[in-house]
């Protein structure tokens, strides 16, 4: 994916969860200038940086690495893979919740790590959890918590939706 695309992504993930430069800034660690560049298109990005970025947006990382000649896929991940933001609008908690709606048939995706912790526990479904390339499934009900640092995803094999709970701790 160019740095273009990375910036057009990132601008509207941002823009979308009404956040500013200023506080995206804050959450990351990463300057209002050298995120406003990366959004134009005018600087890369690392990984690292790219990471926080994601984690303050709370999206998997893997969102800004589709191919950018598939920017259809792009839009139809988003919907199939919806975040409703719990938090309202407290920023100071040490935890994010959000309720998380998988779309049947959503079992792309590469596994990822990040700081801090993660809780999930199933509303509606069989949500299927990966940590360290073990797979779990959670019924309606059942929940896990792991230590985000191990490579994890979620994915959804039925033929219904998912809906859970996601608790992410917040790295200070």
């Amino acid at each position: 994916m160019s740095d273009g695309t990375i910036g057009i992504t990132l601008k509207s993930l941002r823009k979308e969860r009404k956040m500013t430069l200023k506080e995206l800034a804050e959450q990351t660690d990463v300057s209002i200038s050298f995120l406003s560049q990366v959004e134009r298109g005018k600087s890369s990005v690392t990984l690292e940086s790219l990471r926080k970025i994601a984690d303050a947006l709370n999206v998997d990382p893997s969102l800004f690495f589709t191919n950018e000649t598939e920017e259809i896929d792009w839009a139809e991940r988003l919907e199939r893979f919806y975040y409703k933001d719990l938090s309202q609008g407290v920023k100071e908690a040490s935890f994010v919740p959000m309720l998380v709606t998988l779309k049947p048939g959503d079992s792309e995706g590469n596994p990822f790590a990040h700081s801090g912790y993660e809780f999930l526990f199933v509303v509606d479904g069989v949500l299927t959890v990966e940590v360290e390339g073990e797979r779990t499934e959670l019924a309606q009900q059942q929940s896990i918590l792991f230590d985000a640092r191990q490579k994890h995803y979620w994915f959804n094999l039925t033929e219904q939706d998912v809906r859970f709970l996601l608790v992410s701790s917040k790295t200070n």
